[in-house]
């Protein structure tokens, strides 16, 4: 079995690959965007981009600490002086509040990794849920999101209305199938102009049909009156357009998502997703997040795994 430093070595490096970058202590995974012959936008992989993460302040519990015995030297835990990611710092003190376990006999953060270990192995994962990452995500389909937000449980979406903006944002998703073959690339292609041309030509005759007074689409206002035309143009697109959204998921949740998301038999379009949320989360927190480890599969895609699943 590979260590542990020489799957983070691994990690890192896959993350460096794909064009991670880290700014201001916040990962992101672009993704370019490409054209076809006639301008219409697509991309070929998600976009993840971590927008938040937790902010801790230890500091807070002194008074806290303070308040027990002295002989307990509770006060002690303000002083360890190995720092931690304030994700893992956040769910370890939540975990320590549990047991009163502030004291000289504490895990310290120097054994943080072994501290989440014994969590996890044990399922006890409700600690975690007190630790939340948001991210852009974009470069992804319909057919991902309406997959991605069945994980309802410990997570937000907040995703873009069809019926809210115009076809001039309009861009499409290829599935990494396509990509691979020329003549399923060139198929998508087309079908991408298509649907774009078939959108554009829709709203222009709904349009008509508000000017001119029609019932079914009549409306007040300039804002209604567009909502109303690209609510009804929109019938037309397929799951390949694009539906970016804003994501936001406690620890205990985004775990699970990689765990069903990013295995070997997970759909290929969404482990392509999920794969680049744990490339990010392990450069935000590679204590919450080390106990996995990095498949590749004969594809030369990746999966992503870890023996301590369903904490």
């Amino acid at each position: 079995m590979e260590t542990t430093e020489g799957n983070t070595e691994r990690v890192r490096r896959l993350f460096e690959s794909l064009g991670g970058t880290v700014r201001d202590g916040f990962p992101a995974v672009h993704s370019l965007v490409h054209h076809t012959e006639t301008g219409t936008s697509y991309l070929k992989t998600p976009g993840v981009v971590m927008l938040a993460k937790p902010q801790v302040n230890i500091a807070g519990l002194e008074g806290f600490l303070e308040g027990f015995d002295p002989e307990l030297r509770f006060p002690e835990y303000l002083d360890d002086p190995t720092s931690l990611p304030d994700s893992s710092q956040l769910c370890k003190t939540a975990g320590q509040v549990c047991y009163a376990s502030f004291g000289p006999r504490r895990t310290t953060n120097e054994n943080a990794a072994a501290y989440f270990e014994r969590l996890t192995s044990a399922g006890h994962g409700s600690v975690l849920e007190h630790s939340n990452f948001s991210f852009l995500l974009y470069g992804i389909s319909r057919s991902v999101t309406h997959e991605l937000v069945r994980h309802r449980a410990g997570a937000g979406f907040s995703q873009v209305s069809q019926r809210y903006v115009s076809g001039s944002v309009l861009r499409f998703v290829e599935r990494p199938e396509y990509a691979a073959e020329a003549g399923l690339h060139r198929l998508f292609e087309e079908r991408a102009d298509r649907a774009a041309a078939e959108y554009e030509a829709m709203a222009e005759r709904l349009l008509e049909y508000q000017e001119g007074g029609n019932a079914m689409l009549s409306a007040d206002y300039k804002t209604d009156a567009r909502k109303k035309v690209q609510q009804t143009a929109r019938s037309l697109l397929p799951n390949e357009t694009e539906a970016p959204m804003v994501f936001t998921g406690n620890v205990r949740a985004l775990r699970h998502i990689i765990e069903m998301r990013a295995d070997a038999h997970a759909e290929s379009e969404i482990r392509t997703l999920a794969l680049r949320l744990f490339l990010c989360l392990h450069a935000a927190d590679p204590i919450l997040f080390g106990d996995y480890e990095l498949g590749e599969l004969p594809d030369g895609t990746y999966s992503v795994r870890t023996e301590h699943r369903k904490a």
